[in-house]
């Protein structure tokens, strides 16, 4: 026997919420400031945060995590940089892989992948 789920009538979902029918119109934000823009509330920067496409994971050791959250940190306690794990760890990529393309053989990274 099929089980059949009962929805609510289109009435019952867009009938009105205040006595009398009569629904309170709320203020529009100004033209400049909208709840998204990075004006809408004072002082308030934007994240620097952005959207990426693509993801891997990467296991730490435990001491290597604490070493990433104790880098987060100096950077925020010392710099005034509120940066998350992602974040500094994309930097320190950009680091390594910008000095493989200029050092070549010289990089810090091909001579620590050849110690190990």
């Amino acid at each position: 026997m099929p089980r059949r789920v009962s929805l609510p009538a289109a009435d019952d979902l867009f009938r009105p919420t205040v006595e009398g029918g009569e629904l309170r119109a709320v203020p529009d934000a100004p033209p400049d400031q909208t709840p998204d823009s990075p004006d809408s509330a004072v002082g308030k920067r934007p994240s620097g945060r952005i959207r990426h496409d693509e993801k891997i994971t990467v296991y730490v050791t435990s001491q290597e995590l604490m070493q990433i959250e104790q880098a987060r940190l100096v950077l925020r306690g010392e710099h005034g940089l509120a940066v998350d794990r992602g974040r500094l760890v994309r930097e320190a990529l950009h680091i390594v892989l910008g000095d493989l393309t200029e050092q070549g053989e010289g990089s810090d990274l091909v001579g620590r992948l050849r110690e190990s």
